[in-house]
């Protein structure tokens, strides 16, 4: 008997700026029906990439903190740095060998 030959699944490729758009044709109350039905799309994937979305803002919100919070340590180091050159230098001068 031969094996019957399964139907190939069509890959397709999407733009970011399609994806946002259907994401916010859901937000905006249209039913994930209607918008698959509309746009020729799997009724799952406004869903999948509204996750998508989330999970991007939320890494890129925690990647500004982490660079802030880098940038204020950086700041503060060099601030010590430069009191303690400051404070071991002045240090020399007044306890140094006397004559």
């Amino acid at each position: 008997m031969p094996k019957r030959k399964e139907p190939t699944r069509l890959h397709r490729s999407f733009t970011p700026e399609f994806k946002r758009d259907a994401v916010r044709l859901v937000q905006d109350g249209k039913t994930l029906t209607e918008v698959a039905q509309n746009l020729g799309i799997a009724r799952s994937l406004p869903q999948y990439w509204k996750k998508q979305l989330e999970k991007s803002s939320r890494l890129k919100k925690e990647l500004r903190d982490a660079r802030e919070e880098r940038d204020i340590l950086k700041e503060a180091l060099a601030y010590f740095a430069d009191d303690q050159k400051r404070s071991s230098g002045s240090s020399r001068s007044i306890g140094g060998p006397s004559e």
